[in-house]
């Protein structure tokens, strides 16, 4: 390695203790963007922290701005020299709610250290990758051969669109040549990656009604229809009985994934899944992770177990989600997914299907100076070739900016891995990651500018 950048990773193992700091402020703040759950202003004040820090990390005019949905965007810039590229570095301050807290082995809005990672809420998804910008930025100084656009968002998890909307109406305030999209990460610790394709979403509430009200199932049971019965054989159709494969009339359920593979054992192991329960789908993992449809019933409305009485339900309701790959249109998706529950209501049930939200899919072009000056940087801090990865989730915005900005190149990267369980109790980040994707990035802003110019 170059003697500029053995400096540079100096620089940068001297900045961690500094990030663990950070990191342990930012998670310290509950800035989960709903406000049935935690005060607005848990989310106004880890805004003003982004912004105060990056201010003082060198980006000019940092400032909050409201989106349309009420939560605010941390935006700054720092002008490109004469004839340099610039790049957009996106992350989000706002986080998941901890779930159960008792299921965190250590308090999810605490800094905690253990076995060599860092756990608590959002210290992967995404105030890591906060702090692996800052990171970079402070590494690098003034010496930063490329225009920089920063933006962070405010209600990424809770799915409501407010910086979708602001990009729409203000797109001259994120035009970029590169945007690096970090709020994904690294195949395994220790695997440079970039994710280049990602599924998009559509979520519906289906409601079944079959009486006008509950009725005592001594004296009605047998010819009055359950309407949670109705709904669970329903939601049976969207499943191969047999592979338990997703199989929704007018969806191609057999795509395959051409980048790397996804190991079954790991899988199991990063997914937690029990021994002896068998993994569903068929062929291989990547291929049922990310290039074919997966549904998922996330929710149901019926009768609790504790306090239920000997009655036929009359009514229930279930939020189901579809999980569509790249070549999926997401609103046929929708269309496909909401025919197949109405066509499968037994018994003359009443059906309605209500559409929550939809998210198209992504796939990157990846053969540009963007990647190129990428994959040197990762080869150069990981030991080894970049490898490219699908991503069963969805980020809205990347559709988004590509449609704005359809010349610009869109890099999905950062510090989570399966180990992080994002969204789940006892998330963590692995403090290596963020040591070495700030080197990864530091090293691709020095590049970029060179690469972009050939």
């Amino acid at each position: 390695m170059p003697a500029p950048d053995l400096e540079l990773v100096a620089r940068i193992a001297e900045l961690m203790p500094r990030a663990m700091a950070d990191l342990s402020e930012l998670v310290a703040i509950p800035s989960v963007a709903d406000p049935r759950q935690y005060p607005p202003e848990e989310c106004r004040k880890a805004a003003q922290w982004v912004a105060d820090a990056f201010s003082e990390a060198g980006l000019r005019d940092v400032h909050l701005a409201e989106t349309p949905d009420g939560s605010h965007a941390v935006i700054g810039h720092r002008p490109a020299p004469p004839g340099a590229p610039t790049v957009l570095l996106y992350c989000h301050y706002d986080v998941q709610p901890p779930l159960d807290d008792a299921a965190w082995t250590t308090p999810p809005f605490t800094l905690t250290e253990r076995e060599g990672r860092w756990y608590g809420r959002g210290t992967a998804d995404c105030k890591g990758n906060i702090v692996m910008h800052l990171t970079a930025l402070r590494a690098l100084g003034d010496d930063i051969p490329v225009g920089i656009k920063f933006v962070a968002e405010g209600s990424q998890e809770q799915g409501t669109g407010g910086l979708e909307a602001y990009v729409t109406r203000h797109p001259e305030l994120f035009l970029a040549h590169a945007l690096l999209i970090c709020d994904t990460g690294n195949a395994a610790v220790g695997t440079g990656t970039a994710t280049t394709s990602l599924r998009g979403l559509t979520t519906v509430l289906v409601s079944v009604d079959t009486l006008a009200g509950e009725v005592h199932s001594g004296m009605f049971g047998g010819p009055a229809p359950d309407a949670l019965a109705a709904l669970v054989q329903m939601l049976s159709t969207l499943r191969d009985p047999k592979t338990g494969a997703t199989r929704i009339d007018g969806l191609d359920g057999e795509g395959t994934w051409a980048g790397a593979g996804y190991d079954e054992k790991q899988f199991r192991k990063d997914a937690g899944v029990l021994d002896g329960v068998r993994l569903t789908g068929t062929d291989s993992v990547a291929d049922r992770l990310w290039a074919r449809p997966a549904v998922t019933v996330l929710g149901i409305d019926c009768p609790p177990v504790v306090g239920s009485s000997a009655s036929i339900p009359a009514s229930a309701r279930a939020r189901v989600s579809l999980r569509v790959p790249p070549g999926t249109n997401a609103d046929a998706a929708r269309k496909a997914l909401t025919a197949h529950l109405v066509a499968a209501a037994p018994w003359g049930a009443r059906v309605s299907v209500e559409a929550e939200s939809t998210g198209a899919p992504f796939r990157a072009a990846t053969d540009g100076p963007a990647y190129a000056a990428l994959g040197r940087a990762m080869a150069d801090v990981y030991g080894k070739p970049m490898e490219f990865l699908g991503r069963g989730g969805s980020i809205p915005l990347c559709n988004i900016l590509a449609q704005a900005y359809p010349r610009a190149e869109i890099v999905l990267m950062g510090v989570e891995e399966p180990q992080s369980l994002i969204h789940a109790p006892n998330e963590s980040v692995d403090p290596s990651e963020i040591e070495h994707m700030a080197q990864v990035e530091a090293l691709f802003l020095r590049a970029y500018g060179t690469e972009a110019r050939r």
